[in-house]
């Protein structure tokens, strides 16, 4: 046997890559979850890129019950924080996080939803851009229990994490480079989730 055959390569092995990306993945979108400024559904769709690319047993399996069950913590624990901030005197910098991000007309549409449609609506939050937040709030201003939510949420996490898996999906059957299958989901992820603040600024111009 070769002596070359010896010296460990420097390239990472797919198992070394796995071992670092699936952790790494579940800590951004859990953080992405608490802190809405990290573009989840995008971080979803590249991974789902990279793993069709690998065609390795489960890869794909692995990006959905990671993406899924890290959107899921997340959101329990941003409820959890908001729950503590409605019951405190002096609120909470998490509670006022949620209320910057939950415009006022944006809301009223979620309390009227979800009054009218109830856990229904915690689905479809997750899967509108911009729709997460006020109809969390709404169901922390409706009093709703942890445990209620979660049960509401869980689906919404996994209809979520299934949706922007079969985007990077797409976007790794339609690209033979991985690479370039990941650009291509970032920018439509990062597109679709720019349209409602565009679609207010516009309308805050017109109705000026």
């Amino acid at each position: 046997m070769s002596w070359l055959a010896a010296v460990p390569s420097p390239i990472p092995t797919e198992s070394t890559q796995q071992a670092i990306g699936y952790p790494m993945l579940f800590l951004l979108v859990l953080a992405g979850a608490l802190v809405p400024v990290v573009p989840t559904g995008a971080l979803v769709s590249s991974a789902a890129v990279v793993a069709f690319h690998q065609a390795a047993p489960f890869s794909l399996a692995l990006v959905f019950v990671t993406a899924s069950l890290a959107a899921f913590l997340g959101d329990g624990a941003l409820y959890w924080l908001g729950r503590r901030g409605l019951t405190s005197k002096n609120g909470s910098r998490w509670l006022a996080a949620i209320r910057a991000r939950a415009p006022e007309d944006r809301l009223a549409q979620a309390q009227e939803k979800l009054a009218a449609h109830g856990v229904a609506v915690l689905v479809l939050s997750r899967l509108v851009p911009a729709g997460r937040l006020p109809v969390m709030l709404a169901c922390l201003l409706a009093k709703w229990p942890l445990r209620r939510f979660a049960r509401g949420n869980l689906p919404a996490c996994l209809a979520w994490a299934v949706t922007y898996q079969l985007i990077g999906i797409l976007g790794g059957s339609l690209f033979p480079e991985p690479w370039e299958g990941v650009v291509a989901v970032v920018a439509l992820t990062l597109a679709v989730s720019a349209v409602p603040s565009v679609w207010r600024r516009v309308r805050g111009r017109t109705a000026g």
